[in-house]
């Protein structure tokens, strides 16, 4: 698949079918990762690959409480439609996981120590390009507690959970959603 087809066609994916993924379609999502830049060549990400259901319940509960104290905090009604049944449905759920040693030269900034966080991004863009190449369904997943999730998955408190991709067949294809013209996002300094 050409990658202009891949950027263009990928959708988040919250819906999957209860079919396993091939073992050799996550190494080469997972080799995608890998070649996304880092600051210094650092590469400050380690990849966490789930495919235990407990596993995944434990994740899908933690989400849960989550979104109760987003509601509560927020007060936005529409949250209680945001279904999150997916963390349990996906074959594979992988957590990126970055490492805040791992920066640039960030790191002497007044903003500092976002360098790492930025190039897990990137690592996390062509892991979801890649599925879609693969005609594999993904989500960006980022609604949970890092400090439970560090509990959950085992992740020292030195390290820093950033993502979860959820990973799998689409139950059904996802809807495609509107983007803004570019050229409302776009200032060109001549």
């Amino acid at each position: 698949m050409d990658i202009f087809t891949a950027i263009e066609s990928r959708r988040s994916c919250r819906e999957f079918a209860a079919e396993p993924v091939d073992a050799a379609k996550i190494e080469r999502i997972l080799e995608a990762a890998a070649w996304a830049p880092s600051p210094l060549n650092t590469q400050p990400w380690k990849f966490i690959v789930i495919t235990a259901q407990e596993k995944k319940d434990e994740i899908f509960a933690e989400a849960e409480r989550c979104k109760a104290w987003a509601i509560e905090q927020s007060g936005w009604k529409w949250l209680h439609s945001y279904g999150l049944d997916f963390l349990k449905q996906a074959p594979v759920v992988v957590a990126v996981v970055g490492d805040p040693q791992k920066t640039g030269v960030d790191m002497f900034q007044t903003e500092g120590n976002v360098g790492y966080k930025l190039a897990c991004a990137a690592a996390i863009q062509n892991m979801l390009l890649a599925a879609q190449a693969l005609d594999l369904g993904s989500v960006w997943f980022t609604f949970f507690d890092r400090g439970e999730l560090r509990k959950i998955l085992d992740i020292p408190t030195d390290k820093t959970p950033i993502s979860l991709v959820c990973i799998g067949t689409p139950a059904q294809a996802p809807a495609a959603v509107p983007r803004k013209p570019v050229e409302k996002l776009t200032t060109y300094i001549d």
